[in-house]
């Protein structure tokens, strides 16, 4: 039996290079490392990055291929913080071994990460995400014909007791003192300012009281019914392939009615340049050149408005519509007959088939992206730092759709299930064991394998 106290050994010195542990690369990340090189993904950043670094003045900046790689991690891990993206590059030598961080270097810290994104503007960010909606279009998975638009709440890291006056900068519990001692109270207890706070009216207004380490937080109710200062978030997904095509953040007390044309004409401005970029006469042909055509919401994007100026865009909706009961147009026709005209295709078979699509193709991103993704409660502040994560975060979920249709899974936590659930089948482990020569089924194809392992390395 070994013991601790025999492995107990002064460290060297000096480490041979060839002596290190070298820990095999996890198949999903050396396969999307693959990608990346193919497509020249360094070479890209580098160039797009070159003015944020000095020639030769300082110490060696964060290369821009690691820094975008670390925030993918973020998504394809599950990891809120950046300096949960640091900890957990630091102790996995698959994701060392993705990032491109030898052994021997130390991987960069929470700060460097932060310092580096602060450095970056937001359209570098969104100039990796439009690289990445390239590299689907020439895999076949972008046409941009009909898309489909919805939002989610994002927690923000600010906390409500913390808010202040807009116009004298008090705080919550000062200004509620003021008020006691303005009715009669001069030693109010804390009873009597929680009666007085209830109250008031409109006592939560965006209007009177905003957070002073983040103004772009705002007052609202998030979706199971609490109360934060939260950010939303918008993105459009094509609803023939599940690629997200843009992603907007507006403050959480804007309705979708005012924010889903920001989010469309993106949309629209990203498949466009596509096509206006590209040599590929095959993309150039699967994906629309005039940008969406038609568009998908829920019931809370539909107003006579939204409905209207759409049609007026030249593109169709397809948007559920809320119980309004009897409606008058008096001077609307324009309004009136593009609501009729919205009615009578969600009443169609293509129109059902779309709306059913919705928690398929549109809102099992809120899932993916937020709350496995880690995004649903964000670590940062102001609303362009939140973007210019996200925008990475999508990228990399765009990412995750390519490697589901090359791989079969999407995550590295989806791929590990299901090698494990290869290897521990009965069948499989019949098979496995049968014999010399052995005909296996693995991701969809028939393999004939001599050895156990090369059914491995051809199944990983």
């Amino acid at each position: 039996m070994g013991r601790r106290r025999k492995r107990v050994r002064q460290e060297g010195l000096w480490t041979p290079t060839g002596a290190l542990p070298l820990g095999a690369s996890h198949p999903f990340y050396q396969r999307l490392n693959q990608i990346l090189d193919e497509k020249k993904f360094d070479e890209y950043v580098e160039a797009i990055c070159e003015r944020f670094y000095a020639d030769e003045v300082g110490r060696p900046g964060l290369a821009p291929g690691i820094y975008f790689r670390l925030l993918m991690v973020g998504y394809f891990e599950g990891i809120d913080s950046e300096r949960g993206i640091a900890w957990r590059a630091s102790d996995s030598l698959s994701i060392r071994s993705f990032i491109r961080i030898a052994l021997d270097e130390s991987v960069p810290d929470h700060s460097t990460i932060s310092r580096t994104r602060r450095l970056m503007d937001v359209e570098t960010h969104q100039a990796v995400f439009q690289w990445v909606l390239t590299v689907l279009a020439e895999k076949k998975l972008l046409k941009g014909t009909t898309i489909g638009i919805d939002a989610t709440t994002l927690e923000a890291n600010a906390a409500l007791r913390s808010i202040v006056r807009r116009d004298t900068g008090e705080k919550y519990e000062e200004f509620l003192a003021r008020l006691a001692k303005e009715s009669g109270i001069e030693t109010p207890t804390r009873e009597q300012l929680a009666k007085l706070d209830r109250q008031r009216p409109k006592k939560g207004s965006n209007d009177d009281w905003t957070h002073p380490h983040d103004p772009d937080a705002r007052i609202t109710k998030m979706k199971d019914g609490r109360t934060h200062l939260a950010h939303k978030a918008e993105h459009a997904v094509d609803m023939e392939t599940g690629a997200i095509v843009a992603v907007t953040l507006h403050g959480a007390n804007e309705g979708d009615t005012k924010t889903i044309q920001e989010t469309v004409a993106e949309a629209g401005e990203r498949i466009t340049s596509i096509v206006a970029d590209t040599d590929n006469d095959a993309v150039a042909k699967q994906v629309s050149a005039e940008g969406p055509r038609e568009v998908v919401t829920d019931k809370g994007y539909h107003s006579r408005a939204v409905v209207s100026e759409m049609a007026e865009w030249g593109v169709r909706t397809y948007c559920s519509e809320p119980d309004r009961g009897r409606q008058r147009w008096p001077g609307q026709r324009t309004e009136q007959r593009a609501v009729s005209a919205n009615r009578r295709r969600i009443r169609g078979e293509r129109g059902r088939r779309l709306l059913r699509q919705r928690g398929e193709k549109l809102e099992r991103w809120n899932q993916h992206l937020y709350d496995r993704g880690g995004m649903r409660r964000v670590h940062l502040r102001g609303r362009e730092n939140i973007l210019k994560r996200l925008m990475v975060h999508s990228g990399a979920a765009n990412l995750g759709l390519l490697m589901r249709k090359l791989f079969g899974k999407g995550t590295p936590r989806a791929l590990q299930g299901r090698l494990r659930t290869l290897f521990s089948s009965p069948g499989a482990s019949a098979r496995l064991f049968s014999g010399p020569a052995m005909l296996v089924r693995s991701f969809g194809r028939w393999m004939v394998c001599r050895r156990p392992y090369q059914m491995i390395s051809a199944a990983v």
